[in-house]
């Protein structure tokens, strides 16, 4: 079972949640960056790494059993504010195909640099999966 926080009389956040109710089996996702399988970076673009973490952040909740619309939290680590805000829209586009209209609570937050040096942005995310 999942609730969204929506205290009376607050604006509707965009893109994400202002907290999230839930109960069920919990799934931790470590930090996905934007390289493939085999620890390569296809994309060098911001919206192409962001696009392919979350693909490697549905990989690894597939082997839990969970989807996306399990995902209660995610953090996101971002090497350029600048960058991440200019690329809202594509980010969008890759969200919803990848993750769905499902807005979990989120965080963002500009970093100094990642341990990947071509790593642009690194996303982190916990799910709970509903008992059955």
């Amino acid at each position: 079972m999942m609730q969204i926080l929506q205290p009376p009389g607050w604006a509707r956040p965009r893109g994400y949640s202002n907290g999230i109710a839930a109960s069920g089996r919990l799934v931790f996702v470590s930090g996905m960056i934007g390289w493939d399988a085999e620890c390569r970076f296809k994309a060098r673009d911001f919206a192409g790494q962001v696009r392919q973490a979350l693909l490697n952040v549905a990989a690894v909740l597939a082997e839990a059993g969970a989807r996306p619309e399990h995902i209660v939290r995610m953090t996101w680590y971002v090497v350029d504010k600048q960058e991440y805000v200019s690329s809202y829209a594509a980010i969008g586009e890759a969200y919803r195909e990848i993750i769905g209209r499902h807005y979990p609570a989120m965080t963002a937050v500009q970093v100094m640099a990642l341990v990947e040096d071509e790593a642009k942005v690194e996303i982190e995310v916990t799910a709970v999966v509903p008992e059955k």
